[in-house]
């Protein structure tokens, strides 16, 4: 009798465990990207590459650089990130040389690298998992997902967390001040301003200034210099690689000198690379945009 029990007992556990190891729902962690794809992770990624800037500063910001071991030529943030092995740009690729580094993971976006891209990849047995974060919920969820990826999910969250309370605070002092329209200029020229379903139209929105554009149906919708002197802007935003200045716009567009934001000198020239990456600094420039504003506020 106690040998037909124990032969029971054994038959049911090798059941359950043939059970869970044909299971990888439940040996590994399941991660679905923008894309849709769900991706089963069984073992931790150990060697990854970024081909985007945002994701590369998202890495590091979590502490995973240890298992960097290619970017691009644009991931200069932090300055670690220069000295990672560079695998291309955003758009061209070079594919020996990711075969050659032997990835477990790489990681893409949709805006910024090619389908040709990911179909090479695919093509290639490579892993690919795809961002595409438009927004302050885009990036917390590819920061959440590659912290669910590598198994520190509740220090995702908890980043994510302080972010949160860093936007509600800026959102709540903004209610102390007027509203005032803002311009967020992409490129002088030709002209390309944030409409409103971006990320960039976030930073204005959060410290309460309302976006000329934010009824464009376009993300980036390239306005006639007559439709920006119609709408009059009272803050004009323009990321700066050091060189801009309020003349250089003026000289672009002469006419510009009749703007409120020109005549009131209300030109906010920001760091290209801090407000141009939808990545873990979202909070830092939105606060970095407040403070523009008001000065003496925080």
């Amino acid at each position: 009798m106690l040998k037909k029990i124990f032969l029971i007992f054994s038959l049911v556990f090798f059941l359950a465990s043939c059970s869970k190891e044909n299971n990888p729902i439940q040996s590994g962690v399941s991660v679905k990207d923008d894309l849709g794809t769900i991706h089963i992770f069984n073992k931790i990624p150990q060697r990854i590459i970024t081909l985007a800037p945002n994701l590369t500063e998202m890495i590091y910001d979590l502490g995973l650089e240890n298992k960097l071991v290619g970017n691009t030529l644009y991931c200069n943030y932090p300055d670690a990130a220069q000295k990672i092995e560079k695998v291309g740009n955003l758009l061209t690729v070079n594919f020996e040389k990711i075969v050659s580094l032997k990835p477990d993971l790489v990681f893409i976006t949709v805006e910024g690298n090619t389908k040709e891209t990911y179909d090479k990849f695919s093509q290639l047995g490579i892993e690919i998992f795809v961002s595409n974060p438009r927004d302050f919920e885009g990036i917390k969820k590819t920061y959440l997902d590659i912290g669910k990826i590598f198994r520190i999910e509740d220090a995702a969250k908890f980043k994510i967390a302080k972010w949160d309370s860093i936007i509600t605070k800026t959102a709540v002092l903004s209610k102390d001040f007027p509203t005032r329209s803002a311009m967020f200029i992409v490129d002088l020229k030709p002209l390309m301003i944030a409409g409103g379903k971006t990320f960039l139209n976030e930073f204005m929105a959060t410290c309460g200034l309302k976006n000329i554009a934010a009824d464009s149906p376009v993300n980036y919708p390239m306005f006639s210099r007559e439709e920006i002197l119609k709408r009059d802007p009272d803050y004009i935003i323009i990321p700066s690689d050091g060189e801009e200045n309020i003349s250089k716009i003026k000289n672009t567009y002469p006419e510009w000198a009749q703007l409120k934001a020109i005549k009131n000198n209300n030109v906010i020239f920001v760091n290209r690379d801090l407000y141009s990456r939808p990545g873990p600094r979202f909070a830092e420039a939105v606060n970095d945009l407040f403070t523009r504003l008001h000065p003496l506020k925080k």
